[in-house]
């Protein structure tokens, strides 16, 4: 049984939608019911604070995937990271099931040059500083071999079924909507952008493959392009003129004062101010897989979600 902890975000329906391809068995774990017409696919509640409704809702697991967002602040993620980790590494020790923990690249900080799986950890933010404390819990215990664990880490989304991420929401949507785009920082620096179905493919190809275990990998993302080169082809695909109006650091933080969820970007506005470069090419040769390319999602979003 393949067992998917925070069910119901974009990650986490992609890596379903996988895993629905092989007729496998699924357990949906979240606080929120989740329906399912699929017979293979069953929902337990369970809060992710609480261990012993984990490990009721995840026996019978073989392999556990934490693909859970909490709330977006500093504060929450202090308090509950560190706690649902334990949690997360307890179930592992108690079932047995192998472990896949799916994770961003707060904790690298500001890189120069490309984000690898080796790059050490030196995060710029508490939100980073909180991610590096909580991967290095998980990584631990696998090097100790109490457990067999992995950490799949994305970058920035796109392809949301959701608007949970700023390029869905401020660009996509906004170009769908015949409006001005709105990008956060600077248009010209570097970024790449991982597409939700191959976070979902990238998840479910570790779930098949025991030997990927005890080790990080980057999930299968196009080469970083800048900004405005987002921008045109996004405006390209949807028919409209390549207009954008650019967020600085000061325009984030005085929005923040009415909105705690941008206030938490604020601290991470160094990775839309500098290149941002994340480098998958560890999957990319193991899996032998190519990453959807911006071209190609974009279009699909302008098909499907996000329709032109």
């Amino acid at each position: 049984m393949h067992t998917i902890l925070g069910a119901g975000g974009a990650v986490a329906n992609a890596l379903t939608r996988e895993l629905e391809n092989i007729n496998a068995t699924i357990r949906l774990v979240s606080r929120k019911p989740i329906v399912s017409t699929n017979k293979n696919v069953s929902w337990k509640k369970a809060d992710l604070l609480n261990y012993n409704e984990l490990l009721e809702a995840t026996k019978g697991s073989t392999v556990i995937y934490l693909t859970a967002g909490l709330v977006y602040d500093k504060n929450v993620w202090a308090a509950q990271w560190p706690v649902i980790m334990q949690n997360f590494i307890n179930l592992g020790k108690e079932t047995g099931a192998r472990l896949i923990f799916f994770d961003n690249v707060y904790m690298y900080g500001l890189v120069d040059g490309p984000m690898k799986e080796d790059t050490p950890y030196k995060p710029s933010s508490v939100k980073g500083g909180i991610r590096a404390k909580i991967a290095n819990m998980l990584m631990d215990e696998a090097k100790a071999g109490t457990i067999r664990a992995s950490i799949a880490r994305g970058a920035d989304f796109y392809g949301t079924d959701s608007q949970n991420s700023f390029i869905d929401m401020m660009v996509l949507t906004n170009y769908a909507k015949k409006q001005t785009a709105q990008w956060i920082g600077d248009p010209n620096k570097l970024h790449n952008f991982s597409y939700i179905p191959d976070m979902g493919k990238g998840m479910f190809l570790l779930g098949q493959n025991p030997d990927s275990d005890n080790q990080i990998w980057h999930m299968p993302t196009a080469p970083a392009i800048t900004g405005k080169q987002f921008i045109e082809m996004a405006a390209r695909i949807y028919g409209v003129k390549p207009s954008v109006f650019a967020v600085n650091k000061f325009m984030l933080w005085a929005y923040g004062l009415f909105n705690k969820v941008v206030m938490g970007t604020v601290e991470m506005y160094y990775q839309y101010s500098n290149n941002y470069i994340f480098d998958s090419s560890k999957f990319e040769k193991a899996f032998n897989f190519k990453p959807t390319s911006y071209e190609e999602g974009i279009k699909l979003m302008s098909e499907t979600l996000y329709k032109k």
